[in-house]
């Protein structure tokens, strides 16, 4: 911009002023006469005359790059664990470190399965979503129709001839997965199950899950019902992140309705106290399969494990990765949140720098015991011009291991920077125009 307005200048010089040879001066006979120094002087003040007028009318604007919002997940595992990773017999499974949302582990995880009763926790989600829109309640009463009565696989046993209650129903197919819970639900929220399973896709799309297609509530079999291991964890993790009042839920070990009971079928449950969720299903098409999430201390991580060969099986499997998940790892908090990290320098606003840092905590999940290694490097947008409001993007963090790249984190702006005054934004639009 600057030599377009040079060239500019020049043309002006050229038809308006003539330098006589040898001559300290300039003379035209439209002009009085100029010195040097004055010459310089006026070739600023039209250059700073025009900036000003480019600024205010916005032809100036801000250069921005592309930055990555939210945490990069890059392919499993980013950093290679030193203890040996586990043989997993299953056809598809994903370990995922909730604190720094990394892959830790994963074979075919991206691969359209059948999800069997694991559809249940979309269910789920839809039913708490209505729940928090109050648009139904707890006690209140659903009647079940015979459609959800003759419901194949496993059932709470509602009885059509007595209303059930939200809660009785929520507790019947989360604990005891039943398939007539379901579609009562669904029916409740929907009319029907069709209607639902469309609210499912929709909702499986805001989650990014790409690769699931759902036509029922329940999981039963069918050709246009599929998921993936990928998809199944971000959606438990949505469930879990986004619904901590009903969660709880999944930690139980049994619930007694119409004269039965019925135990949860996560054998974790009983044998590991870490343990609290998620949720078991099972079709022949499907094999045994199970969705897990511990805790221990502050720390969960969630495993997924798609066609086992076994009840059994798909216990141990979970086990087996979520075992070594805590044993091959530490997770290191980069930056809380709030916490300026740095001060950007900011062209045409109210003050000359914005902090920067993260609207969230930032951990990375790195080999144990090998923290050392950790290297971060801020790189700043450039320029960066106001205005800017908080949580803005303004810079990007590149995490190092051992000096090969393994993340990279939006640095966002912790403040709001207003426009600057007439003579700041003139004075920034010539700077920036010889930077």
């Amino acid at each position: 911009m600057a030599t377009i307005m040079d060239r500019c200048f020049s043309t002006f010089c050229r038809k308006n002023i003539r330098y006589p040879s040898g001559k300290g001066f300039l003379y035209n006979e439209r002009f009085h006469v100029l010195s040097k120094e004055m010459f310089l002087m006026l070739r600023f003040l039209v250059v700073f005359i025009v900036a000003l007028a480019l600024s205010l009318t916005g032809v100036i604007t801000q250069a921005t790059s592309p930055i990555q919002t939210g945490n990069t997940a890059l392919p499993s595992p980013p950093i290679p664990a030193v203890v040996p990773a586990p043989t997993v017999a299953a056809s598809s499974y994903i370990l995922f470190d909730m604190a720094s949302h990394q892959v830790l582990l994963v074979a075919n995880a991206d691969e359209p399965r059948e999800p069997a009763s694991l559809t249940k926790l979309m269910t789920a989600y839809l039913v708490f979503n209505a729940l928090r829109d109050k648009s139904i309640r707890l006690d209140q009463k659903v009647s079940i129709s015979e459609r959800a009565k003759s419901a194949i696989g496993s059932r709470m046993f509602a009885d059509p001839r007595v209303p059930v209650s939200v809660d009785e129903l929520l507790h019947g197919m989360i604990i005891q997965s039943g398939n007539d819970a379901s579609i009562a639900l669904a029916e409740l929220i929907a009319g029907d199950e069709a209607t639902f399973a469309a609210m499912m896709n929709v909702q499986a799309q805001k989650m990014g899950m790409i690769k699931t297609h759902f036509v029922n509530s329940t999981g039963l079999p069918d050709p246009q019902h599929y998921s993936s291991a990928a998809d199944l964890a971000k959606l438990a993790m949505a469930l879990i992140r986004d619904f901590p009042e009903y969660y709880p839920l999944y930690s139980q070990k049994e619930y007694h309705y119409n004269n039965i009971t019925q135990k949860n079928r996560n054998r974790l449950l009983t044998t590991d106290p870490y343990v609290d969720g998620v949720k078991t299903g099972f079709t022949e098409s499907a094999g045994w399969c199970l969705i897990a999430s511990a805790k221990r201390g502050e720390r969960r991580l969630l495993s997924v494990v798609l066609g086992a060969a076994s009840d059994a099986a798909r216990a141990s499997e979970n086990q087996k990765l979520l075992n070594w998940g805590y044993q091959a790892f530490d997770v290191v908090q980069l930056y809380p949140a709030g916490q300026p990290v740095s001060k950007l320098p900011v062209w045409k606003g109210s003050a000359p720098e914005v902090a920067a840092g993260f609207l969230d905590d930032r951990y990375l999940s790195v080999p144990k015991g090998q923290s050392d290694k950790l290297q971060v490097k801020l790189v700043a947008q450039e320029p960066l011009t106001a205005p800017i409001q908080k949580g803005q993007n303004v810079g990007t963090m590149h995490v190092q291991f051992a000096g090969a790249r393994v993340a990279e984190f939006p640095l966002k702006a912790q403040e709001d920077v207003a426009i600057g005054s007439l003579w700041r934004r003139g004075w920034d639009a010539v700077r920036l125009w010889f930077k």
